[in-house]
């Protein structure tokens, strides 16, 4: 009597395709990562126009911090990484949410620049503008993050899972 073990099928994992597989998907993400970088220049070079001496020291490391965060993911783009999508949703929203409540609200905490109300600290309609133009930018690389992710799993395949044959 022999009797012959046969091996469990394989069990498959629906794993993701790269969003950078599907061309026009990895094109948007890049257009988006560079409206994010200009706006983030843009809105930047108003803040050093206006000087570092008129925001506090918590608005600066917090725009020091977001800062690096933004321009390490906008590289994960170019850079083609497997999660720049998950990214760029993950600090566009926020980001663009942060940008709104340290300069278009009026004055609320020390994470404040409030533009409403700002007297001698060089708020301009150009600083308006560079602060609307990054929170838009933000949003759009948010989006474009979640509709990367949103393609890359509409185009997933079966793939064997992890340690199996």
């Amino acid at each position: 009597m022999t009797e012959t073990l046969k091996a469990a099928p394989t069990p498959l994992r629906l794993a993701p395709a790269p969003w950078f597989d599907n061309r026009q998907v990895a094109r948007l993400l890049r257009y988006a990562a560079i409206l994010y970088a200009v706006a983030w220049a843009v809105h930047t070079g108003d803040h050093l126009r206006r000087g570092v001496g008129v925001e506090t020291v918590e608005v600066s490391t917090l725009g020091g911090i977001t800062a690096i965060a933004q321009l390490l993911v906008v590289a994960t783009v170019f850079l083609r990484w497997r999660w720049a999508a998950l990214a760029a949703a993950a600090i566009g929203f926020p980001d663009a949410v942060g940008i709104a409540a340290v300069h278009l609200l009026p004055h609320w905490s020390a994470f404040s620049d409030a533009f409403p109300g700002a007297h001698g600290t060089g708020v301009t309609g150009f600083s308006w503008f560079a602060a609307v133009l990054e929170i838009v930018g933000a949003l759009v690389f948010g989006m474009a993050g979640v509709h990367a992710l949103r393609a890359a799993s509409r185009g997933r395949q079966g793939v064997p899972a992890e340690g199996s044959a």
